[in-house]
């Protein structure tokens, strides 16, 4: 099956849709990357000893990264709501021969897959927002410190008669002996089947942990399809058309070989294609967010397109299609692991994926450390483009760009890694 068959049979909000974890597998890549991945790594660990000022300054190409605007055209984020819609749609359909209530389904997701985003909007998708039958929200209290009588109490209170919906499991715990009740409960009430009708999302570092410390617990999670490079291309190409545009062309800086489309033909010529989507899927680990901050890093234009490519007048088979370049994975940079004699930059980083991101004083009660060494931590680490605070509650998170070297450093220090 071609890619630009997958439409037609998946949806393109999340190709491969929801399956079992033990299906899930790192999507391959090509020989040569593998080889040059080992390299740059050994480069890069080189390189983290000097300073931004020491570096000398190498272009990575002579066309210039997209304008905000050219970004929004080309590289948009998801349609969150769409892909909520998606996730019920596969949920209710997995389940239609199962007429049993107080069904909960678990979503083990890794860092940047939106599920998080999407779930959050499923009692708006579902059109049941203001309706007491619609899909709940259930927001995690601002105390996250009790104790199991507490938990319970807490619980009772929660009206879970109606369907209901967590976007993220790691808001409910902290790492602390005190801040393990409410997701314990929870799981109990879960083994039980007293917990009505919900969906649970669920970080699969979060998960790794709960896992390890409930090895009873028989749930049946699913978890997003890892775009391999097909899941990719369909997802990529379907993201250009989100607001219903033009098809892009995207080629390779180097070469001219085609990223997109994805027909094999076009205007009757055959496309030569580049190995760039087999390369980022597999870069990526096949994770969503990873995938789009790299493509986004990746897309280059001309600057005398950037007025052409805000509208889209133009005709199909037009030479001057909405077109954009690709420079190949290695001229571009990624953040790059500080170095380090001790463990806090690693206890710092685990616990942010651990919980989905924390703030300072909840970094300091997780970790043990002082307060001044996670603020220095912290800094260093958003010198480095790693970690980033952008959301309203003052939270760091590692960022997209930055997960991969994480994973990689936290596996090679002895932490304990999620499975994907």
């Amino acid at each position: 099956m071609t890619e630009n068959q997958k439409p037609a049979t998946e949806p393109s909000s999340l190709p491969g849709g929801l399956i079992p974890p033990e299906q899930w597998k790192l999507p391959e890549t090509s020989v040569r990357r593998t080889v040059k991945g080992g390299i740059r790594h050994l480069l890069d660990q080189l390189r983290a000893g000097i300073s931004v000022e020491d570096e000398p300054f190498q272009s990575l190409d002579d066309l210039p990264v997209l304008s905000a605007s050219q970004r929004h055209r080309f590289a948009p984020e998801p349609d969150f709501a769409a892909v909520a819609n998606t996730i019920l749609e596969q949920l209710t359909s997995d389940h239609s021969g199962n007429s049993a209530v107080g069904t909960v389904r678990l979503i083990v997701a890794p860092p940047f897959s939106g599920i998080r985003e999407a779930l959050a909007r499923l009692p708006v998708v579902s059109g049941k927002e203001s309706e007491q039958s619609g899909w709940r929200v259930v927001a995690p209290p601002d105390e996250l410190l009790m104790d199991d009588a507490s938990a319970r109490q807490w619980w009772d209170r929660q009206d879970l008669e109606e369907p209901w919906v967590i976007p993220e499991l790691a808001d409910f715990w902290l790492r602390h002996t005190s801040g393990l009740a409410l997701v314990r409960e929870l799981l109990r009430r879960l083994s039980a089947g007293a917990a009505g009708q919900g969906i649970v999302g669920c970080s699969s570092w979060c998960w790794q942990f709960w896992r390890g410390y409930c090895p009873d617990l028989h749930v049946s999670p699913r978890c997003p399809a890892p775009l391999d490079a097909e899941h990719l291309g369909c997802w990529l190409e379907a993201l250009s058309h989100q607001s219903g545009r033009k098809p892009v062309i995207a080629r390779m800086t180097n070469d001219g070989l085609y990223v997109l489309p994805l027909e094999d033909d076009r205007a009757g010529k055959k496309l030569k294609r580049s190995t760039f989507l087999r390369d980022l899927a597999s870069t990526s680990r096949g994770i969503h967010g990873v995938a789009l901050a790299i493509w986004q890093r990746a897309l280059r234009a001309r600057p005398e397109e950037e007025a052409d490519q805000e509208s889209d007048t133009v005709v199909e088979g037009s030479s001057r299609l909405p077109q954009c370049w690709v420079a190949p994975l290695e001229q571009l940079s990624f953040p790059v692991m500080p170095q380090s004699n001790g463990r806090e930059l690693g206890f710092v980083l685990h616990a942010l994926l651990l919980h989905d991101g924390l703030n300072e004083t909840s970094l300091e009660l997780v970790t043990g450390l002082s307060n001044d060494g996670i603020a220095h931590v912290l800094s260093r680490l958003m010198r480095a483009d790693i970690v980033s605070r952008a959301d309203p509650a003052g939270h760091w998170h590692v960022t997209a760009l930055g997960y991969l070297t994480v994973r990689r450093h936290l596996q090679s220090w002895g932490f304990p890694v999620d499975g994907f």
